[in-house]
């Protein structure tokens, strides 16, 4: 069995690293461990500080009403107390303020400008509709006043049925996984031959055969559905979907088989630690509350500027166009007028308001990164503890998923920080070439405009990567204890000598529960669709009136993000089993002083294609590079 088993898919080490070695004293995860990249720890502890500093100071000096209400020429909210009358609906121009040479201090000198002519447009069916931004937030909000509990019951099913998948797949994983493959087919069958039903309805009718382009946007999105031309699209793109998933399952049919194996093994595990089902909830918690703490915040500081006053005066005046206070009268101008010129601040908070921004934009990515890496190292804790144990299940913990949580608290708080800093800068990076895109968008340098394309492009390579070896390195940090770098350094190490398997398992693996993840998104969503158009007979008295039916879109974009958050558990289950197999290969050889702590099945599923003896050749090392470079695109 050992010579069997033998790992003969290695390049030269000085390239790939040196394998493990075996210890008779290792039994992971180690225990015995100490604190780790203990600088960025302190960093991020003062970072977060200054971040409540920040928070706290912008709750002090915004005032949310500045970006709900409206003002009049005084700065005075219309409606509010305070105000002489209360009429919060008016709305006038004031002919005073136009005539007033303050209007220089905001704009610019008028331009000339020439009015041409231009053909009539002509929309849909003849009809010209005009509608006002308010009234589509007005009637959007009341749609969502109308359908609020149906959306959350819809994410209840979604979340149900994610969570019932996986218990079945505890038991029943290949029947399971044919029946996702054929559900799915079925559904975009049936997906293609509505939208061929309703294209072949429209067939004749008047307006139907208008072009999307002649139509143009369209806030009411019931419109696009009275186009042939729109089912036509969605009925050419459910087919070539349908199409490639087929060719795939054609061309994959052997790898499935194998993991299928794979997936029964990591429902094995979980079914061992069924808690860690429930951790995804927990670090859905953690991100609702790092957005709220930064949505709040960003709108207190962007309503911090405060109401400047400007002199006005007919006669010349030394303080003309200085700032005032109203409530204070100027004797060296009798005539002049202290009038609301516009919203900002002289003090050196309001002068760095743009700097405190960039800092709560930055603090976010860096606080939701943080969470993210938690909930990664935690999980992946937790199955380590599951793949070393001898004895399966005696020697697993009572509570792994808490004991992988306070070890990676107590310990790695500073390495989960240090892998978060570096995917936040790079995000940060990437958020600033957009604000740089688009205020470029009406430049006419091609070269600036190709410059940028080619720099968003790398980052976005550039995060994809990083988001792949964070992940590797924070289960080799579950497993060893060790800090960032050197775990990072191993990871890829492992992974570069075992690159054959992971392309073949592990992201076949990946694409089965992808597939997953639409099954149950397609299923909540055409039943969402056809509850809220009212084509449900059983439901159509409790079915909600609303304006545009798009609007619980939230449900199928809910729906994937828990189905999401219950098939990342499955993820990072099969990518720790992977690394701890390859770490179990190198360490130990199958010999009774040497066993290997890996199930019997297990061994069979990632061996089950391997011909023994047979070494891989060392200009396979570069393909190994190239292949590990595409895996992490398709991560996180």
């Amino acid at each position: 069995m050992g010579g069997r088993w033998r790992n003969s898919d290695k390049c030269s080490p000085s390239l790939t690293g040196e394998p493990r070695k075996y210890d008779p004293n290792f039994k992971g995860p180690i225990e015995k461990r100490g604190c780790t990249d203990i600088v960025c720890c302190i960093l991020f502890i003062i970072c977060v500080l200054a971040y409540i500093a920040v928070g706290i100071l912008a709750w002090s000096q915004g005032d949310p009403r500045k970006a709900i209400y409206p003002t009049d020429s005084r700065g005075q909210f219309c409606g509010q107390a305070g105000t002489p009358l209360n009429k919060s609906m008016v709305f006038y121009f004031n002919i005073l303020k136009c005539a007033s040479p303050l209007v220089l201090l905001e704009f610019q000198c008028p331009t000339t400008q020439e009015c041409t002519r231009m053909e009539n447009l002509f929309l849909f069916r003849n009809a010209t509709v005009v509608i006002e931004a308010r009234q589509v937030v007005m009637k959007i909000f009341e749609d969502y006043t109308h359908s609020w509990y149906w959306i959350l019951i819809g994410l209840a099913i979604a979340m149900v049925l994610s969570l019932l998948f996986i218990i079945l797949l505890r038991y029943l994983a290949a029947i399971m996984v044919w029946v996702v493959i054929a559900l799915l087919i079925l559904v975009i069958g049936y997906g293609i031959f509505h939208c061929y039903m309703e294209y072949a309805s429209l067939k004749g009718e008047p307006g139907a055969n208008v072009t999307l382009q002649e139509l143009g946007f369209q806030t009411d999105f019931a419109v696009y559905l009275q186009l042939q031309q729109t089912w036509l699209a969605f009925m050419i793109i459910l087919a070539i979907v349908e199409v490639i998933i087929i060719l795939l399952l054609i061309f994959l049919r052997k790898r499935i088989l194998i993991a299928i194996a794979l997936i029964k093994e990591a429902s094995r595990a979980i079914g061992h630690v069924m808690c860690s089902l429930f951790y995804p909830l927990f670090t859905f918690l953690l991100l609702a509350l790092v957005i709220a703490y930064w949505a709040v915040t960003a709108v207190f500081l962007s309503t911090s500027n405060q109401p400047i006053y400007k002199v006005f005066n007919e006669s010349a005046c030394e303080y003309s166009r200085q700032t005032c206070s109203p409530a204070v009268q100027k004797k060296a101008c009798p005539d002049s007028q202290c009038l609301f010129a516009f919203y900002g601040g002289e003090t050196p908070y309001h002068k760095y308001l743009i700097v405190l921004q960039f800092y709560n934009v930055f603090l976010f990515f860096w606080c939701a990164n943080f969470v993210i890496a938690l909930g990664q190292m935690t999980l992946a804790g937790a199955f380590a503890s599951y793949y070393w144990a001898f004895s399966k299940p005696d020697d697993i913990p009572t509570f792994p998923v808490f004991s992988s949580l306070g070890r990676s608290l107590r310990y790695h708080t500073g390495t989960l920080a240090f892998g978060a800093l570096i995917l936040s800068v790079v995000q940060l990076i990437r958020v600033l070439l957009e604000y740089l895109d688009h205020k470029l968008k009406g430049a006419q340098n091609k070269f600036a405009k190709f410059l940028l394309c080619c720099l968003k492009c790398c980052f976005w390579c550039l995060e994809k990567i990083i988001k792949f070896l964070n992940r590797n390195a924070y289960i080799m940090v579950a497993i060893y204890g060790k800090n960032f770098c050197t775990a990072a350094k191993d990871a890829f190490f492992l992974l570069l000598r075992n690159m054959i398997r992971v392309a073949v398992l592990d992201k076949v693996t990946d694409f089965l529960l992808f597939l997953g993840k639409l099954l149950v998104v397609g299923l909540v969503g055409v039943f969402a669709f056809f509850f809220f158009s009212g084509r449900v007979k059983a439901f159509a008295d409790t079915a909600p009136n609303l304006h545009y039916y798009w609007v619980p879109i939230l449900v199928p974009v809910g729906s994937f993000l828990i189905a999401s958050g219950f098939f990342s558990v499955y993820s990072m289950c099969v990518d720790t089993l992977f690394l701890c197999f390859c770490e179990d290969l190198e360490r130990n050889d199958g010999s009774p002083a040497r066993p290997y702590y890996m199930s019997s099945s297990l061994g069979e599923v990632l061996w089950k294609d391997k011909v023994p003896g047979k070494k891989s050749p060392k200009f396979l090392l570069w393909f190994k590079s190239f292949l590990l470079y595409l895996m992490s695109f398709e991560k996180c």
